[in-house]
């Protein structure tokens, strides 16, 4: 039997949180450190430790929880009627992922692709994400000869293939969005 979490604990971990956002606002992903988050939180080090395993036990939460409010954004209204209009929908996610590479690596590390034991925030948003893309592919002008499951896993994987070759010195020449739009077109109207 599990005890229930204290009322305490859960201001403390609110209080790390809302501390780490605060800093990451003014510096960052990347420059946060954990020295700065509990001396921003006014906790002991050790507190910090009780709460997250490591600094990317604290980013996956605070990237899973922005990923959240993207996704339910991009969920709202109809879906799109073109590839055009499916990259539009998908550029908030595009300006936040690719903000800096921290927010990608830490988004692949917790993706569920590497063997976790325990499923986290960024891992549910990435399901979320599938399923929204399969409405898409189902309710728009794309191909129907795909379950609709498999075509938003690969606008899934293209999403990220395209983010990842944005990162790359040999590839980061070409605009993500160019890049997307020709993988997308290819998987979602081939024969157009």
């Amino acid at each position: 039997m599990t005890k229930p979490v204290q009322k305490r604990a859960i201001a403390t971990r609110e209080k790390l949180l809302a501390a780490a956002n605060a800093l990451i606002a003014k510096q960052g992903f990347e420059a946060l450190r954990v020295e700065e988050v509990v001396g921003a939180a006014g906790v002991a080090k050790g507190t910090f430790f009780a709460h997250f395993k490591d600094k990317d036990a604290l980013l996956e939460q605070i990237i899973g929880a922005r990923l959240t409010g993207i996704a339910a954004l991009m969920a709202e209204g109809p879906a799109p009627q073109s590839i055009v209009d499916m990259i539009a929908r998908l550029a908030p996610l595009i300006d936040f992922v690719t903000s800096e590479r921290t927010v990608f690596d830490v988004m692949i590390r917790h993706s569920g692709a590497a063997a976790i034991a325990e499923i986290g925030p960024i891992a549910e948003q990435f399901d979320v994400q599938i399923a929204l893309y399969a409405r898409w592919a189902a309710e728009g002008p794309f191909r129907k000869d795909v379950p609709p499951q498999i075509l938003g896993e690969g606008i899934s994987a293209f999403f990220i293939q395209a983010i990842a070759l944005t990162f790359c010195a040999l590839n980061g020449q070409q605009p993500l969005e160019d890049r997307l739009t020709a993988y997308l077109a290819a998987w979602l109207m081939p024969g157009a």
